[in-house]
This record gives C-alpha cells, sequence and structure tokens, in this order.
C-alpha cells in the first residue's frame, strides 16, 4: 500500500524529504516535524512502493525504516544505488548494536538514527546531509566544466570518475578520486588539510583530518613514477598540497 503524503504543490526551498516506513503514525509525526521545518514531505508504506516513488518525486534525502515487512530498508537502499542514485539515506531503526549499522553502511546509507529520536536531533541530521549533498553536486558541476585534464602522462576524466597513467586505467576508490579531481581542478592553487577535508566529507563529518595525509600517500602510489618525489601532487611544507601541471 503507498501513501502520497506531498504537502506544498511546489518544492520549498529547503528541499523534499522522502519516508519509507510501514508505521502509519510515523508518516503523520514526520509529515508535521518536516513541513514545519520547510521541507516538502513524501512518503510510502513498503519498499517496493519507496522504490517506484522515488522516481517519480525525486526527493533530495530519504529516511528510511530498516525493518518492513517484505523488502527491508537495507535492501530498498542497495537498489537505490544500483539505480544510480546518490541522494543522502538516513535509516531509522530500533536496533542501536554495531553489527547492525554495519550492515546499513554497507548497504550505501549515510546515517543511522535509532528510534526514539528527537525531533531536533533528526532535524539537524538532515540538515547536515542536505547541506554536505548540494556540497557535493556543486563540486561535481564545477569540476565536470572541463570535461577532462590531460598532463604529462596523466589523464582525468571528471565526469566518468576516472584517471588514466599512459593510457592504462587507475584503481583509485571514490574518494582518492575525489581528492585528486578537487586538486586537478584547480592547478597550482594550494589546498590546506582542512580545505580538502570540508569540500570531500563536509564540516559536519567525523573524519579526522589526518586522513588525508594517508589518502594523498595512496594517490601517489597510483599515479606518481615515485611516490617520494612526486612530479603531480605536490606537498607545500606547512600549508598542504597542490596539483601540478606536466608537458
Amino acid at each position: 500500500m503507498e501513501q502520497s503524503l506531498t504537502g506544498r504543490s511546489e518544492r520549498g526551498s529547503a528541499g523534499k524529504v522522502m519516508l519509507i516506513d510501514d508505521d502509519k503514525s510515523l508518516h503523520v509525526l514526520m509529515r508535521r516535524i518536516l513541513e514545519g521545518a520547510g521541507y516538502e514531505f513524501c512518503g510510502a508504506q513498503d519498499g517496493l512502493a519507496g522504490l517506484e516513488m522515488i522516481a517519480g518525486e525525486k526527493p533530495d534525502l530519504l529516511l528510511l525504516d530498516v525493518m518492513m515487512p517484505g523488502m527491508n530498508g537495507f535492501d530498498v537502499c542497495r537498489s537505490m544505488r544500483e539505480q544510480g542514485r546518490r541522494i543522502p539515506v538516513i535509516f531509522l531503526s530500533a536496533k542501536g548494536d554495531i553489527v547492525d549499522k554495519s550492515i546499513g553502511f554497507n548497504a550505501g546509507g549515510d546515517d543511522y538514527v535509532v528510534k526514539p529520536f528527537s525531533s531536533d536531533e533528526l532535524l539537524l541530521r538532515v540538515q547536515a546531509h542536505l547541506r554536505r549533498h548540494r556540497d557535493d553536486l556543486a563540486f561535481a558541476k564545477a569540476v565536470s566544466r572541463e570535461g577532462s585534464s590531460r598532463t604529462g602522462d596523466l589523464e582525468i576524466l571528471f565526469n566518468q570518475y576516472e584517471v588514466r597513467l599512459r593510457g592504462e586505467l587507475v584503481n583509485l576508490t571514490a574518494k582518492e578520486f575525489e581528492i585528486l579531481a578537487l586538486l586537478a581542478a584547480n592547478p597550482g592553487q594550494v589546498f590546506t588539510r582542512a580545505q580538502i577535508y570540508e569540500h570531500i566529507w563536509g564540516a559536519d563529518s567525523s573524519v579526522d583530518e589526518s586522513t588525508i595525509t594517508v589518502f594523498m600517500r595512496k594517490i601517489r602510489e597510483k599515479i606518481e613514477d615515485n611516490p617520494s618525489q612526486p612530479k603531480y601532487l605536490l606537498t607545500v611544507w606547512r600549508v598542504g598540497y597542490k596539483f601540478v601541471e606536466r608537458v
């Protein structure tokens, strides 16, 4: 059974949030909370109906119950990610153990809220994930303007999320690519660890800035002939990193 609870006829500036949960009372509550905060709201009461509704409603963020009859929330998230949809997903569950959370994150979720939860906390998380998602979209748009960047033996295909060295595909993770793309889209500009961290993970993420150092080492191992003497990704002592174009 599908329940459409779309609020205003035109999309509000705050964005549209969708709930997939088999609890009818939660739909009523979330509609009041989210519309009261300026968001549009739509919802479905089972996984299959929710997947169909996502295509038509095009929500900006998904609140997804874990335990539902038929298709559970983890399977809904996996199916959505397989379709190429990258909107933020916040799982809602009465279970808070680490194993359950691990399954959710591995399924493609972005956050996990344990029931019962406070409306203030949920709204803060919704706001943070929407802001980060919009920053990600702005970043993707910025780095895709040129389509690709070729320097020396290195070619970066922004739209395809691919890097090639002497024509051979370089096996970068998504985060490794995003860091490299950020720097390559702004050659010569020095980025501090904090700036890279905020661009890629968002200001509200719990990732340690020192992780950037590890990522830079891994990227260099994959694109540099001599990682200890890099020619593309250079360290600016006591400041950060920059990408240097080569003939």
